[in-house]
């Protein structure tokens, strides 16, 4: 891969977005190699952490590519389809943020389930400054984390959320010195849980609406698991 950097491990994968000098723009070889990632990832579920090389995350998308776009480019919706793939992988997806996390950056960190930055982050969406919208999950993502009225003034009001602004609002878990560290900490205690409580759970989280009778449908499965069993036995042996 060109673009990325990816480590694999038993558990986990590990994606480093690796056009440094283009503050990690996502172009078109970027989203055709994440969209590789997401194959490896469905084929053998593991939690994701995403960061970038550098001192920053994603500074947006690539403008000299987006420029060239056309109404069918619009239509084949490119980097939606992208981040919506991220969003609904199976296991936990953690993005690692540093410094600039701008309009896609920013959406294709919306896609990940948990956020952790530094304390340089800073995520926005200018869209509307180049004549276009934030119209890969910015529109539908963010309100969704941070509400109608931050959401607003993000999208249309082209305010700036800064390490504290993000925390305020709920968009990012904590602010550290070392996000990817935080990232793997935070890994290490996902991994422990059971996978399928897990896949489960998240799917629940993200489907609309209220669904009381699909949790009982999720929760009759695990109950029925060995894992379940397995792992109620040792907690109670242990007490």
């Amino acid at each position: 891969m060109n673009t990325v950097v990816v480590e694999e491990r038993a558990d986990r994968v590990v994606v480093t977005l690796a056009r440094e000098k283009q503050r990690n723009a996502i172009d078109s070889d970027m989203i055709s190699e994440l969209h590789d990632v997401c194959a490896l990832i469905e084929r053998d579920p593991r939690v994701l952490i995403l960061t970038g090389r550098g001192e920053h995350f994603a500074g947006g998308a690539d403008i000299n590519q987006l420029r060239r776009r056309t109404r069918d480019d619009a239509l084949r919706g490119i980097n939606r389809n992208l981040f919506d793939r991220i969003a609904s992988l199976p296991l936990p997806t953690i993005a690692a943020i540093r410094g600039y996390a701008l309009g896609g950056g920013a959406e294709l960190s919306y896609a990940c389930d948990i956020r952790i930055a530094s304390a340089t982050a800073v995520f926005g969406n200018p869209e509307p400054g180049l004549g276009i919208m934030a119209a890969a999950g910015g529109s539908y993502r963010l309100p969704t984390l941070v509400g109608v009225s931050v959401a607003k003034q993000v999208l249309l009001g082209g305010r700036l959320l800064d390490a504290d602004a993000a925390s305020k609002s709920g968009l990012v878990m904590e602010i550290v010195d070392d996000p990817l560290a935080s990232a793997h900490t935070l890994a290490d205690r996902i991994v422990k849980q059971a996978p399928l409580a897990l896949k489960l759970t998240k799917t629940i989280l993200d489907a609309p609406g209220s669904h009381p009778w699909a949790d009982d449908i999720a929760q009759a499965v695990l109950f029925e698991t060995e894992d379940k069993q397995r792992r109620m036995t040792a907690f109670l042996e242990k007490k």
